[in-house]
């Protein structure tokens, strides 16, 4: 049959037909990713391809060590407010005016998002990047000699912020442009950075302000974090040119996609309850009869599960789907704090709630980056994660301070953290059910992307009867973009909504 058949045209059927097979064993989200509407057809298929591994492995490890010395040395900010508390660093000085410091510096990092954003636009990565490494270890030997309450919170709180957030901003979009089969777990072992550094810097602090004092111990932190982010900051590649990324710092279209919204409530709720369980579990341990000490450890403890819980996060994510295990683990974190930090009333019980539910705290700043590429892809990924931290800012400024707002005194003069409890538990299972919606929103896309493919195997005897016969018995789609799949309105109806939160399927 072939013998009639001009060779060209041969040709091109079967690179067709490779092109569409090869598509086929794409997840959904990267087929729709494949055929944006905005790229010519003629370019559809010269889309980047993350190289899942090679020198995006250095850039794994370098961003691990700098969430080490970011995020990690402000998880020890629990030990901080612990001693502040306790020995009355700052005179006429509120516990709320210092829960406002632990808040402000994580707002602040979220707040330069946009600016953070754009100059990487202007200047590159790597100019935002030691910019961070500047501001850090400004607010920390800074820190080291402030004698006003209003010092601390200009340099623990603003100034830290500030060079976490432009170490942050920079770095958190560039694992994912390096994996795809492995996304992740390479995300996750990034994100357990935090929990590491936090273990290791709460005990460290813990141990270095009785033996050297608060002011040696913010030196100590200032260098360590210079020499370690200076070195990393500058081995880190980004890959925003082989994606194509969209730096614009407020993309606003994002905003008119419901499934954007409800990703945005996952993190809101997330960071009400993340900032208060993370910096109150060391005032809890004081609360039922523990010294400082041993509060230092429960802090350390969190931070021990969160460092050795994310990269089993990101594995799980990849096998069992991103939005899927963030959903649960959101969950999951809720209803442990219902059903075990309520109860906890010794150290014993008090550690294993602490290294149990770190595991699953920091799901967010595990899986926002990954379930985000799934939602909106990889191109708007860096204006997406403008926007959402941009949007955490709120929350993580007041929610410490709801937490003390919160505790109740008790009739033999100590502290009742049950309103904290409830508190962070509702506020964790509200925040899985947003994204609940959203792998709902997932589910039925990824159907419609399906459905999309199979209608354009090639009407083609040289593909094969089978194909041609799957093809005709498909209703006839628009393979010309995601739009009309991805943002109409009939995914949103309720019927068929609440009918594939349900369903069993991989997203």
């Amino acid at each position: 049959m072939t013998d009639n058949v001009p060779i060209d045209i041969i040709r091109s059927n079967q690179d067709e037909h490779a092109i569409g097979s090869r598509q086929l064993d794409q997840p959904a989200s990267d087929q729709l990713e494949a055929l944006p509407a905005e790229i010519d057809p003629g370019e559809k298929y010269n889309r980047d391809v993350p190289p899942d591994g090679g020198y995006g492995w250095v850039c794994v490890a370098c961003i691990f060590w700098m969430n080490v010395h970011t995020w990690g040395i402000n998880s020890s900010y629990g030990v901080f407010l612990s001693y502040y508390l306790s020995h009355n660093v700052f005179p006429n000085t509120s516990a709320l005016s210092y829960a406002f410091t632990g808040g402000l510096s994580i707002s602040c990092a979220l707040l330069v998002a946009p600016l953070a954003t754009y100059l990487i636009r202007l200047l590159g990565t790597r100019f935002v990047l030691n910019l961070g490494v500047f501001f850090e270890v400004v607010s920390l030997i800074g820190s080291s000699f402030v004698t006003q309450k209003w010092q601390i919170f200009l340099s623990q709180g603003v100034c830290f912020g500030w060079g976490m957030g432009f170490l942050y901003v920079g770095s958190a979009g560039i694992t994912p442009q390096w994996f795809h089969k492995h996304r992740g777990l390479a995300q996750g072992i990034t994100a357990s950075g935090s929990g590491m550094g936090g273990l290791i810097y709460s005990l460290a602090v813990g141990a270095i302000i009785p033996r050297l004092g608060l002011s040696w111990a913010f030196r100590i932190l200032g260098i360590t974090s210079f020499v370690v982010n200076l070195v990393a900051c500058n081995l880190l590649r980004d890959r925003n040119k082989a994606v194509g990324s969209r730096l614009n710092p407020f993309h606003l279209p994002l905003l008119r996609r419901p499934q954007f919204w409800m990703f945005l409530g996952w993190g809101f709720f997330s960071m009400l309850g993340y900032i208060a369980l993370l910096f109150s579990v060391a005032n809890f341990a004081l609360s039922i009869g523990l010294t400082s000490h041993q509060g230092s450890i429960v802090s350390a403890m969190l931070n021990l599960g969160q460092g050795l819980g994310r990269p089993f996060v990101g594995v799980l994510s990849d096998r069992l789907g991103r939005i899927n295990i963030a959903a649960f683990l959101t969950f999951l974190c809720g209803l442990f704090c219902l059903v075990i930090w309520i109860f906890a009333d010794s150290m014993g019980v008090v550690c294993f709630f602490a290294v149990l539910t770190g595991t699953v705290s920091g799901t967010y700043w595990a899986s926002a980056s990954p379930v985000l590429a799934e939602i909106i892809g990889l191109r708007d990924l860096p204006s997406g994660l403008s926007l959402a931290w941009l949007w955490l800012v709120p929350p993580c400024t007041v929610s410490e301070a709801i937490a003390l707002e919160l505790r109740r005194p008790t009739a033999n003069g100590g502290t009742s953290y049950l309103h904290v409890q409830l508190y962070v538990g509702f506020v964790y299972i509200g925040a899985a059910a947003c994204l609940w919606v959203v792998r709902a929103w997932k589910v039925g896309e990824v159907e419609q992307a399906e459905q999309r493919q199979v209608s354009a195997v090639p009407d083609n005897p040289l593909v094969g009867n089978n194909a041609t016969k799957e093809k005709r018995e498909q209703p006839a789609t628009s393979s010309s973009g995601p739009a009309p799949e991805t943002t109409g309105a009939e995914l949103w109806a309720p019927v068929g909504l609440i009918r594939r939160m349900g369903a069993l399927r991989r997203v």
